[in-house]
């Protein structure tokens, strides 16, 4: 059986670190989703509370941009939902990621 040298257990030290790193930026990039998606519930809402105190016909010259900005916003809920949808599966694949790595550096440590 051949000695496993220094070099080889420090670089699998340091995938694992590189891996936690990862599920760590996974796990933030998901707070970041769920906070996003709740900012533009509240702008949307405060937009239509603003609305409702204000008479129609004195908005007239904002009103032309009412559809394409729910457009938008329609938009970055969609991205934002299909995001959401896609984390948890990524999250799991790199915490997989991280334990193999684990395992293996525990390996070569022993070796």
């Amino acid at each position: 059986m051949a000695r496993i040298g220094r070099d080889e257990v420090e670089a699998a030290y340091f995938t694992v670190l590189r891996a936690r790193e990862k599920v760590g930026e996974l796990r933030r990039y998901e707070e970041f989703l769920h906070d996003e998606r709740r900012r533009l519930q509240r702008f949307v809402a405060d937009g239509d509370a603003l609305d409702a105190h204000v008479q129609p016909k004195l908005r007239r010259k904002l009103k032309h941009t009412d559809d394409p900005l729910g457009a938008v916003l329609r938009a970055r809920h969609e991205v934002i939902d299909a995001e959401l949808a896609r984390v948890p599966d990524q999250i799991q694949a790199a915490e997989a990621f991280a334990d193999e790595a684990q395992a293996e550096h525990e390996r070569l440590r022993r070796a």
